[in-house]
C-alpha cells in the first residue's frame, strides 16, 4: 500500500470538493507514491505529533487541521509551522489535512458531536449550495438502457432515498460529419437522422469526472452531445452544522451541566439563561458565530459552538442559549472518528490515535 491508497479512502469518505474555498486541504507535505509504513491520526500537527509519528514508525499523519494554512515564503524553522514542515520532510513523513471536507460531511465533525450528546432526529443546519449537478445527453434509442445503467453504476441518479433516477424523452437527432469525421452511425458528408433518447440524470459534484468518463466510454458516438448544469436544489446530505433533539427536555442548568460533562470541557461560556426548557439544539464544531442566525431560524433552544466573541453573545437576543464549549473541545472526538473509519478500510497497517494533547488553551 502507498500513501495515495490511504488518500483515496479518505477522499471517498469526505471528498475535498466539499471543503470550503478558504481552506487548505489534501496532501500538504510528502510524496503520495511513498510506500506506507503506518498512519498517525491527530487533530493538529505539532512537533510533538511528528515525534510521535517517528516513534510509531508512521510515515503518514492524517490531521484534521491543516498545519499550512497561509503561504510559506521561507522554511527556516523560525515558527512552529516551519519547524513542523522541516521535521516532517527530514523524516520523510507526509501530512494530510481533511478539515472542512469533514466539517461538511453528514457523518463528520458535527455528527460526532451529536453522537456524543446522544441527539436524535439529526439534520444538516446549513446545507451547502451548488453540490448537485445534472447531465443531459442524447443516445441512440437502442443503446439508452445500457448507458442509463452505466451512469447509475457510476453514482448518477441518486436523489435522497431513491436510486436509478432519470428522465427520458424520445426524439430525432440529426448530424452531418465533415471530411475529418469518423461516424459510427451514418456516412460522412450526409445528414443523418437517428431515433434518440434524451437522458437526464443528477449526480453529486465530486463525481463529475467519473460520470463523464463513463459517458464517453459507454456512448457509441464519435462526438458525444451532452450538457452539464449546476443546480440550486438543496442537498440535505452535505453542509455544515447539525440540528438534533434530546430524547427528553431538560432545564437550562441541567443542559449546561450535561454539556460540560459529555463534551469534557472545563468551561462553558453561555448567553443569558431564559428560564426555558432545552430539547432542540444546533451544533457546529469550531468557530461558529457565522451560524447564529441559522440556528435562530431553525428554532432551536440552544446553539453549541466555539470561539464566540463578546458581542456575539448579544446576538442571542433572548431567543436561544448560545454555548461556547471551546474550539478544541468541540472537535476533540474527530480523530477518534477518523481512526474508526480508517480501521474498517485498512486492516494490514498500524493506525495510531495520537496521544498528544494539542489544545493550546489552558484553564486556571
Amino acid at each position: 500500500m502507498i500513501i495515495q491508497d490511504v488518500i483515496n479512502h479518505l477522499e471517498n469518505f469526505a471528498p475535498l470538493n466539499y471543503a470550503e474555498d478558504f481552506d487548505n486541504v489534501g496532501l500538504l507535505v510528502g510524496n503520495k507514491n511513498e510506500k506506507l509504513t503506518g498512519i498517525l491520526v491527530t487533530l493538529d500537527t505539532l512537533e510533538a505529533v511528528v515525534d510521535e509519528a517517528i516513534e510509531n514508525n508512521c510515515n503518514l499523519i492524517v490531521s484534521f487541521h491543516p498545519i499550512i494554512f497561509k503561504g510559506l515564503k521561507k522554511i527556516t524553522g523560525k515558527t512552529y509551522v516551519e519547524r513542523v514542515v522541516l521535521k516532517a520532510i527530514q523524516h520523510n513523513i507526509a501530512i494530510y489535512a481533511i478539515h472542512t471536507a469533514l466539517d461538511n460531511h453528514l457523518e463528520g465533525v458535527n455528527a460526532m458531536i451529536c453522537n456524543q450528546l446522544d441527539l436524535i432526529n439529526t439534520s444538516i443546519l446549513i446545507p451547502q449550495k451548488s453540490t448537485i449537478k445534472k447531465l443531459t445527453t442524447y443516445v441512440p434509442k437502442a443503446e439508452a438502457e445500457t448507458l442509463r445503467k452505466a451512469l447509475f453504476n457510476a453514482g448518477a441518479g441518486q436523489i435522497g432515498n431513491y436510486s436509478d433516477c432519470s428522465f427520458n424523452l424520445e426524439g430525432t437527432g440529426t448530424f452531418n460529419g465533415n471530411v475529418n469525421s469518423n461516424p459510427t452511425i451514418g456516412k460522412k458528408g450526409e445528414t443523418h437522422f437517428e431515433e434518440e433518447t434524451q437522458i437526464s440524470v443528477t449526480f453529486a459534484k465530486h463525481l463529475e469526472s467519473k460520470i463523464l468518463k463513463t459517458l464517453f466510454v459507454t456512448h457509441s458516438y464519435e462526438e458525444v452531445a451532452y450538457e452539464i448544469t449546476t443546480l440550486e436544489n438543496t442537498n440535505q446530505h452535505i453542509g455544515i452544522g447539525m440540528i438534533g433533539e434530546f430524547e427528553s427536555e431538560m432545564s437550562e442548568t441541567e443542559f449546561l451541566t450535561y454539556l460540560k460533562t459529555k463534551m469534557n470541557t472545563a468551561c462553558v461560556r453561555h448567553s443569558t439563561l431564559l428560564g426555558k426548557s432545552i430539547k432542540k439544539i444546533a451544533v457546529l464544531g469550531g468557530s461558529g458565530s457565522f451560524a447564529i442566525e441559522n440556528a435562530k431560524r431553525a428554532g432551536v433552544d440552544a446553539f453549541i459552538t466555539a470561539d464566540l466573541k463578546y458581542h456575539d453573545f448579544f446576538s442571542a437576543e433572548n431567543t436561544l442559549i448560545l454555548a461556547d464549549i471551546g474550539h478544541f473541545e468541540s472537535e476533540q472526538f474527530t480523530k477518534n472518528g477518523l481512526v474508526a473509519h480508517l480501521t474498517k478500510k485498512i486492516t494490514n497497517f498500524a493506525i495510531v490515535l495520537s496521544k498528544t494533547d494539542t489544545n493550546p488553551v489552558k484553564y486556571f
